[in-house]
């Protein structure tokens, strides 16, 4: 039987456990959890970061809660459904407190409802060797069999359900066939899906995968569905099997999650009057040394403006976000902007000072805090407030712009 210990994030547990799950536990859920030896012989306490899911090590299986509502969580998942869609999942991660099944029952009603309006097909270019001509010789395939007609090397673009987008979705759908545990109803819909499927091929596809395909009024009604199959092939880990038990670990980075929803609110509300650029490469030093790479860069007309670093930190200790403040103050310095934001998460008060003005170099460090507490209706009320805020700022920022240097007088 196996023994479950409840953390919520950054909780702290004391609990027995032994000294090789201790050592296992580490490893596995490092990143997610840390296991440090008490006192009492035997007894180890167990410190949840900032992920959120189940960790399975051996018979022992931790699971992490999120600090904000169940249904939030979906919410920050960002998948561009109406929050309806995902209400009985929220529940239930609210009932059992594992968010595995929930997540699997999601894409699972997700995935029937795409395929449900027909399987996306699309023109793929092909290159295969055929007894009888299919489209064009390809010549440099042909003349690499110098004296052999057939096969005859061809290139042709081929109408098919084989494409990337359906690609992606099988593997997902087979990735969470093979989780125990998986509610019957939900099974049986992955195996529908998994039948309606059959001509698409069955191969090894990576997460970021997903970041290749374009969006478009054709395809637009997959998204959804695709960015649940790229949080259950990014996050799902199968655990080997023991005996007759066989468990699966799913941990969700909720720093990175609340970044991806601010990121895509924010651009899709500032859309047609501030460009948001996200994950800017760029440098700290003026010899291209000491990478830097800010969450948002706002530029108006073309000039950058406003620089922006988004953190997901629950805490109401100030001092904790004196690093915070240090960081963004090398962004405004390094980009040459005189003014940045810093985008936090709250979910029970304590909000940030609102401004802080350097000494000496009259940087202005604002911060924005949205809050996760609420219902999406609300969620959606503090997006709104801080795009304006933030267009409003923008809109009074002048541009610092390089004057032109003139030649001396002769």
């Amino acid at each position: 039987m196996s023994d479950t210990i409840t953390l919520y994030e950054y909780e702290r547990k004391s609990h027995r456990i032994s000294e090789s799950q201790s050592r296992r536990l580490a490893s596995v859920g490092k990143g997610a959890i840390t296991v440090e030896p008490e006192a009492h012989h035997g007894y180890y306490s167990i410190t949840a970061q900032n992920m959120v899911g189940t960790l399975v090590v051996d018979d022992l299986r931790v699971l992490i809660r999120p600090k904000i509502r169940p249904e939030n969580l979906f919410l920050l998942l960002e998948v561009g459904l109406d929050p309806n869609a995902w209400r009985q999942e929220a529940f239930d991660f609210a009932t059992s407190s594992d968010l595995l099944p929930s997540v699997i029952a999601f894409y699972a009603r997700t995935l029937e409802t795409t395929l449900a309006r027909g399987l996306l097909r699309s023109y793929r270019h092909t290159e295969e060797r055929l007894v009888a001509l299919r489209g064009r010789i390809d010549m440099a395939g042909q003349f690499r069999q110098a004296g052999i007609r057939v096969p005859v090397a061809c290139r042709f673009d081929e109408y098919t359900s084989d494409i990337a987008e359906n690609r992606y979705l099988k593997a997902a759908t087979r990735l969470a066939l093979r989780v125990p545990g998986v509610a019957p109803e939900d099974r049986q819909r992955l195996l529908r899906e998994v039948v309606s499927l059959e001509d698409v091929a069955d191969v090894h596809v990576e997460p970021d995968e997903f970041d290749q395909i374009a969006f478009t009024r054709l395809n637009a009604h997959y998204q959804p569905a695709l960015r649940l199959a790229q949080l259950l092939l990014a996050n799902l880990t199968l655990a080997d099997r023991r005996g007759h038990n066989a468990a699966s670990s799913f941990l969700v980075d909720m720093n990175q999650l609340f970044e991806d929803f601010v990121t895509q609110r924010l651009r899709r509300a500032l859309r047609g009057r501030l460009e948001v650029v996200s994950q800017l490469n760029s440098h700290l030093a003026t010899r291209n040394q000491v990478p830097i790479r800010p969450d948002l860069l706002f530029r108006r007309k073309g000039h950058e403006v406003f620089v922006a670093d988004i953190k997901y930190k629950l805490t109401d200790d100030a001092r904790a976000r004196t690093s915070d403040y240090y960081q963004l103050l090398a962004y405004t310095t390094a980009l040459d902007l005189p003014e940045g934001v810093l985008i936090y998460c709250v979910t029970d008060g304590g909000r940030p000072e609102r401004t802080v003005t350097v000494r000496h170099a009259g940087k202005l460090l604002h911060t924005l805090a949205i809050n996760l507490s609420g219902s999406p209706t609300e969620i959606a009320a503090e997006i709104a407030m801080a795009t304006t805020w933030i267009n409003q700022r923008a809109q009074t920022i002048r541009p610092l712009i390089a004057p032109v240097r003139r030649k001396p007088a002769a």
